[in-house]
């Protein structure tokens, strides 16, 4: 991260003026800038907060995905959700019943005894068009998923405009190509409106901490009126990261003389 005298900046706080609006992530950018291909959420086994997190993303890219001329309104591709075994262990299996209503009926779970084979099904499936976007599940840093590994997903995903959501669970930040990067954790949940003692709406604590096309940023992700809502703490830290966004972004244009 580029650190820079703040006096020295262009901008004195990270507001829209600061960072162009299509550079800030938000729910429903997939219908102005296309869907993110290749996205990594890293998060602990002691939540289920990154395939939750990986779900609402993917959900709400697939909804705001603008349709093509010819295309179906209604979209009835597949999902495909590849777990390995300890994935599995440790946050468990996709919950039928409490899958999206639309969902329930074209999911297509993979359990996978090894990461290389489990990279192999994810690979696999982005190949196909058939599928809406794929879900994958990786508990560790194993040595089959090198950055070799992340770029062939990368560009299997990007020839065949199949997005991918992979969790990595309990993994340290290694080396990728994944075009957006999460750090998720569960946060507490917003009180329920009638009842004090029922369980509130989730949410989640979702920070992107590497981007191609967005400045880093902290978001509080939850469900409203069944789309995605993320606020956006504001905070001197947030401040500061957009501010060192901008200006490494200002430079590296002025080093390629644009």
């Amino acid at each position: 991260m580029l650190h820079t005298d703040l006096a020295l900046a262009p901008f004195a706080r990270f507001t829209d003026a600061a960072v162009p609006r299509s550079a800030r992530w938000r729910p429903g950018l997939a219908r102005q800038a296309g869907a993110a291909l290749h996205s990594e959420l890293f998060a602990t086994s002691r939540e289920a907060g990154g395939a939750a997190a990986a779900l609402a993303l993917a959900l709400d890219d697939w909804w705001h995905a603008p349709r093509g001329e010819g295309q179906e309104v209604q979209d009835r591709r597949g999902v495909l959700w590849v777990q390995t075994r300890e994935a599995a262990r440790l946050t468990g299996r996709p919950y039928h019943a409490g899958l999206p209503e639309d969902l329930r009926r074209r999911l297509i779970h993979v359990l996978a005894n090894k990461a290389e084979d489990a990279l192999f099904a994810l690979e696999e499936g982005l190949h196909c068009r058939d599928l809406a976007f794929v879900i994958g599940e990786i508990a560790g840093n194993p040595r089959a998923l090198d950055f070799t590994a992340s770029r062939r997903l990368t560009l299997a995903s990007e020839k065949h405009g199949v997005p991918l959501f992979l969790v990595r669970i309990d993994a340290a930040r290694d080396l990728s190509s994944a075009r957006m990067r999460w750090e998720i954790a569960s946060a507490p949940s917003t009180p329920p409106r009638w009842n004090a003692q029922a369980p509130g709406t989730p949410q989640w604590r979702a920070e992107l901490f590497r981007a191609r096309s967005h400045a880093p940023g902290e978001w509080l992700l939850h469900e409203a009126g069944g789309k995605l809502q993320a606020l956006r703490p504001r905070s001197a830290d947030n401040d500061t990261i957009g501010l060192n966004w901008t200006a490494g972004l200002q430079r590296r244009r002025l080093l390629r003389g644009e």
